[in-house]
């Protein structure tokens, strides 16, 4: 699997969390539906379109932008401060990673 290819994973991953997220912050948090949709849902379909996207290097700077997103949406849903959490370090050890096989394989970073 490429490096690109690891970063889509965590995306696509961060995507199925922050869908799943929607509900819980509905029936726990007592988050109003009509605000909990609609930007639950633009933040998971952002996650989707980074990972379509890297090839450029927006897709990475959208990717990293997404991880603040999702950490701040802790302070609406408390778990997605751990979850957030955990997806930036996935993220961030995806990027190094890809980068480590990029330079040995002697291919530009994306």
């Amino acid at each position: 699997m490429s490096g690109r290819g690891v970063c889509a994973a965590v995306l696509t991953f961060e995507f199925v969390v922050i869908a799943l997220a929607i509900p819980v912050a509905v029936a726990v948090s007592d988050v109003d539906a009509r605000v909990a949709v609609p930007i639950g849902l633009c933040l998971a379909v952002a996650c989707l379109l980074a990972a379509g996207l890297l090839r450029y290097q927006m897709g990475y700077v959208l990717g990293s932008a997404l991880q603040v997103l999702a950490i701040a949406t802790g302070f609406v849903v408390p778990v997605m401060f751990v979850l957030g959490g955990l997806f930036a370090f996935l993220w961030f050890l995806a990027r190094y990673l890809a980068a480590q096989l990029e330079r040995e394989r002697g291919t530009a970073p994306g």
